[in-house]
């Protein structure tokens, strides 16, 4: 696999890139309007490396509110080949715990899903096999349990899904987030291939009898946020 730029998408917990060398920020305006925030690019080895962290560094921007369509378009600019992500999801089963990871091999995008396309295209969807196997031996090597595959399932946010959407989801799914297929679509679009590694920072609403809390979310999500940034770094230096 041979990675001529690769683009980083930062989720929940992953809003700096200081893990790669020769840091600089480049203010970018594309025809879709402004990135989440301000690329940052740099290298590892001689590997070029742009940055955006989507919900902007101090994670002000909502699920909803992301402008995925200039994120993916910014990248192109840049010229990037390849895009690893990072997303926090909720688990829909229970044998996949909140503290793991999953590497999706699929998706599902009901609604507002977005496009770059004005013209007859039509993209088939796909998760890049080789940078799965990448996030999959990183997260394993950074202390985590990875689950090898599964079906991440998009909702449209900010708020959570109720009891009843997870009863349905949960036939169908085995994480679900609110950003992964907007960006995965793009990308196949543009042909960049794309790839993300999950964190499971709950269990859905209704899969267990606890209530789910926004506060907990979070905090699970600084919980993983160490072991996350470890397999993001050591994914770059696989690919460099």
């Amino acid at each position: 696999m041979k990675v001529k730029v690769l683009g980083i998408l930062g989720g929940s917990g992953l809003y700096e890139a200081s893990f790669f060398d020769k840091v600089s920020e480049k203010i970018v305006k594309t025809p879709f309007g402004e990135p989440s925030d301000r690329l940052q690019i740099g290298e590892v080895d001689e590997l070029r490396v742009a940055f955006i962290p989507r919900h902007g560094r101090k994670h002000t921007i909502p699920a909803n509110l992301i402008n995925h369509k200039a994120n993916i378009h910014a990248l192109k600019r840049e010229g990037v080949s390849h895009i690893l992500a990072s997303s926090s999801a909720g688990s829909l089963k229970k044998n996949i715990k909140p503290g793991e990871f999953v590497v999706p091999d699929d998706f599902l995008g009901f609604w507002n899903i977005p496009t770059l396309r004005q013209d007859v295209h039509h993209a088939t969807p796909v998760l890049d096999a080789g940078l799965r196997r990448v996030l999959k031996t990183t997260a394993a090597k950074a202390g985590a349990s990875v689950h090898d595959g599964g079906t991440y399932i998009q909702t449209s946010g900010p708020r959570l899904e109720t009891r009843a959407e997870i009863r349905f989801f949960k036939d169908y799914g085995d994480v679900l987030g609110m950003t992964m297929a907007s960006e995965a679509t793009l990308a196949c679009e543009v042909d960049i291939g794309y790839a993300s590694l999950c964190t499971v920072d709950n269990y859905c609403n209704g899969i267990t009898s606890e209530v789910l809390t926004y506060e907990e979310i979070v905090r699970r999500q600084k919980e993983n946020a160490g072991r996350l940034g470890r397999a993001m770094r050591a994914a770059v230096e696989m690919l460099a």
